[in-house]
C-alpha cells in the first residue's frame, strides 16, 4: 500500500473519524484544531466525542505512532503531501453555508505553502456547494502550480461513522489534475472499494444530492406510514414489500434527468392518493407536490424549445415514454400544443406510432389535444432531418436512429437528459 503524509484540518466528527481510520488503513496522520481539548484529547488516546470504534482506533495508532495531533498549521503541514479540510460549514440565517471556518483554515495553509519546496494536494471534505473549490479554494490558496484541489466528500453518519468509513458505499474523487486525484483515491485503496473519479462541481454536488435523497425517502416513507395508518393498512408491510422489488423501487430505475413522466398510471394514482389524503384531512406535502414538480419540470422544456431560434422544429418521439404508442398523458403532446399555439411549424416522428392505427382512448386523447396530428406526424424519419431547421428530442432514440440524427449534422436539444443542447 502507498503509504501518505496527511494532515487533517478539523477534529470534528468527519476530520477526526477521517484521521483515525486513515492511520488505521497505515497512513501517518496528523488532525490539526484550534480547539486544544480536541487536540489534548487524541494524543491522551481519547476520543474528544462519542462514537462507535473511534476511541479504540485513536488509542491503538497514537500507541504505533501513526496518529498525532496539534493546534498548529505549521506543523501539521510540515511534512504534509495531502491536506484534507474537514470543518463545518453550517448554515446561515437565510440558509446558506456558513464558510468562515473554511476561510480561516485555508488562510492558514494558504500562509505555510511559499515554504514548502514539495506539491501538496489539498483535499476539501467539507460540504461545499458546486464552485466552492474554485472560486474559493483555489483562489485562497493562491493558484500555485505546486498545489493541487481537489474535492472528496464524505458519506459519514453520527453513530456509524466508523463502520461506514472502514465499509464504504461510495468513494468519490473530484478535480482536473488526475495525478491528484489518483493521489487522493490512494487513501482509501485498502478499503477494496472503486472510487468515483468526476469533475469538479461534480463531486462537491454529490453529497447534495445524495442527502437530499435520504431526505426524500424518509420523508416519503413517513407520509405514506401516516395515509396507510389512517387506511387502516399496516405500514410496515407496504414498505417492506416495497423495498423487496430492487428491479424498479430500491434501484437505478427512474433516477435518470430526462422529460416529465406521463402516461395513464402515474398521474392517475397520484391524482387518488391526494384526493383521498384531502378527504381524510391529512396534510401530506411531500405527497402533493409530486404533480406539480412534474409539470413545472415540463413548462421548463417547453421553454427551453421556444428559446431555439428556429421556425421549424422536428421532434423525435410523441408517446409517454419510448417503446411504446401509449400517447395518454404524454408530456410531449403538451409540448406540441404550445408549439403550434406559439406560431411554430412542428414536425414529428415516432418509430412506434402510425395514427391509423391508433384507437379508443388513446386516440381520443392525441385528438382532444391536436386534432391534425395526422397533418404533422411523418412515417420516415429522414423527412423529418431534411425539413427540420433544429430537431428535439422528447424520447430516447434507438442507438440507430440516434446515429442518422446526428450525421445529418441538424442541431439538437435533448429533453430525455438535463436538457442538453448539442452544438451540431
Amino acid at each position: 500500500m502507498e503509504q501518505n503524509d496527511v494532515a487533517v484540518f478539523g477534529l470534528g466528527y468527519v476530520g477526526c473519524v477521517t484521521a483515525a481510520c486513515l492511520a488505521h488503513l497505515g497512513h501517518r496522520v496528523t488532525g490539526v484544531d484550534r480547539d486544544e481539548f480536541k487536540v489534548q484529547s487524541v494524543l491522551e488516546g481519547r476520543a474528544p466525542f462519542y462514537e462507535p470504534g473511534l476511541e479504540e482506533l485513536i488509542v491503538d495508532n497514537v500507541a504505533r505512532g501513526r496518529l498525532t495531533a496539534t493546534t498548529s498549521a505549521a506543523e501539521g503541514l510540515a511534512s504534509a503531501g495531502i491536506v484534507l479540510i474537514a470543518v463545518g460549514t453550517p448554515s446561515t440565517s437565510n440558509g446558506n453555508l456558513g464558510l468562515d471556518q473554511l476561510e480561516r483554515v485555508l488562510e492558514q495553509v494558504a500562509r505555510h505553502l511559499p515554504a514548502r519546496a514539495q506539491p501538496v494536494v489539498v483535499a476539501i471534505r467539507s460540504t461545499v456547494f458546486p464552485g466552492t473549490c474554485e472560486s474559493l479554494v483555489s483562489a485562497t490558496l493562491g493558484g500555485s502550480a505546486n498545489v493541487s484541489v481537489v474535492a472528496n466528500p464524505e458519506f459519514l453518519r453520527e453513530g456509524s461513522a466508523v463502520a461506514d468509513f472502514l465499509e464504504p458505499s461510495l468513494v468519490v474523487v473530484g478535480g482536473s489534475d488526475p495525478e491528484a486525484m489518483r493521489r487522493v483515491a490512494a487513501l482509501y485503496g485498502p478499503l477494496g472499494v472503486d472510487p468515483c473519479l468526476v469533475s469538479l462541481r461534480t463531486a462537491e454536488f454529490i453529497k447534495y444530492a445524495c442527502n437530499s435523497f435520504h431526505a426524500l425517502k424518509v420523508a416519503f416513507a413517513n407520509e405514506m406510514g401516516t395515509l396507510c395508518a389512517r387506511l387502516c393498512v399496516p405500514a410496515d408491510q407496504v414498505m417492506e414489500t416495497l423495498c423487496r422489488d430492487v428491479k424498479l423501487n430500491i434501484s437505478p430505475a427512474y433516477l435518470k434527468p430526462g422529460m416529465a413522466f406521463g402516461g395513464s398510471c402515474l398521474p392517475k394514482d397520484l391524482r387518488a392518493l391526494n384526493y383521498r389524503a384531502v378527504r381524510l384531512d391529512l396534510d401530506l406535502p411531500l405527497l402533493g407536490s409530486i404533480l406539480p414538480s412534474n409539470h413545472r419540470h415540463l413548462e421548463r422544456a417547453i421553454q427551453a424549445v421556444l428559446d431555439l431560434p428556429a421556425e421549424r422544429i422536428g421532434v423525435f418521439g410523441l408517446a409517454f415514454k419510448e417503446n411504446t404508442d401509449d400517447l395518454r398523458g404524454s408530456p410531449v403532446v403538451s409540448l406540441i400544443e404550445q408549439l403550434i399555439g406559439k406560431g411554430r411549424e412542428v414536425r414529428i416522428f415516432d418509430p412506434h406510432i402510425q395514427m391509423d392505427r391508433i384507437y379508443g382512448t388513446n386516440k381520443n386523447f392525441v385528438l382532444s389535444a391536436i386534432p391534425h396530428i395526422g397533418r404533422l406526424m411523418e412515417p420516415d424519419l429522414d423527412q423529418v432531418l431534411e425539413w427540420a431547421e433544429h430537431m428535439v428530442i422528447a424520447q430516447k432514440p434507438a442507438p440507430e436512429l440516434l446515429v442518422r440524427i446526428q450525421g445529418r449534422g441538424r442541431p439538437v436539444l435533448r429533453l430525455t437528459g438535463a436538457m442538453e443542447a448539442d452544438s451540431r
